[in-house]
């Protein structure tokens, strides 16, 4: 082997050498972690965003259950079964938060919305209002675009294409809802997976309202 090849071969080695000595030392001595966040209070917007959206990613769950039972389209069935898939999967994740915050999972008093600063009552996005986090009662909604009694008993009593209709209409308002609450909390969240996944929901959510005003309008609805 020549002078010029062992040279080589010897930087190399040195270089292995000098790598592995920096991997055993930042072993023996790791960077400390940043210390984890503390819990947040049961009335800021985490706690309260968890709370709320819960509650609204419930009624889309139903929704999404009841007309699927109620149609054979392949198109709104197919998108019943993502959203309720999504935000069941989505509400889970916002209550594992609030058991691991120590949190209560209903705030007993407390206005739905006041985290954005905002009564949950009066008229906002195509729905009445209620106050609480209980069931609506009456034609009272919970939050800016749930559907009230009146209208899921509705989508309950319907069938084929106007049950298609029924719920393209009341999931578009429950998602403009939704929206408008995610993104109360990507403007109020700490920043982290929370207020992550609230800029993920406004996204996915206004994807699926242009979605659906597409499929109002080929069955003939104004969107």
């Amino acid at each position: 082997m020549s002078r010029t090849q062992w040279a080589a071969l010897a930087s190399v080695v040195l270089a292995l050498l000098f790598a592995g000595a920096a991997t055993v030392a930042s072993a023996l001595s790791p960077e400390p972690a940043p210390a984890a966040l503390a819990a947040p209070a049961a009335d800021s917007a985490d706690a309260g965003f968890a709370r709320d959206m819960a509650v609204h990613h419930q009624q889309a769950v139903e929704m999404s259950f009841l007309v699927r039972d109620r149609t054979k389209d392949e198109e709104v069935r197919r998108l019943a079964y993502d959203i309720a898939n999504t935000q069941a999967n989505q509400r889970g994740m916002m209550l594992g938060w609030l058991d691991l915050w120590g949190l209560p999972k209903v705030a007993p008093g407390e206005e739905p919305m006041s985290w954005m600063g905002m009564p949950s009552h009066g008229p906002s996005h195509g729905s009445s209002h209620g106050s609480g986090h209980g069931p609506a009662g009456g034609d009272g909604a919970l939050m800016p675009g749930m559907a009230t009694a009146a209208q899921l008993d509705g989508l309950r009593a319907a069938s084929g294409r106007d049950a298609e209709v029924r719920y393209l209409k009341l999931m578009t308002a429950h998602h403009r809802g939704g929206v408008h609450m995610a993104q109360g909390c990507v403007d109020r969240c700490r920043p982290g997976v929370e207020r992550d996944l609230a800029q993920g929901m406004v996204d996915a959510q206004e994807s699926e309202i242009l979605l659906m005003a597409d499929l109002l309008r080929k069955r003939g609805a104004t969107p």
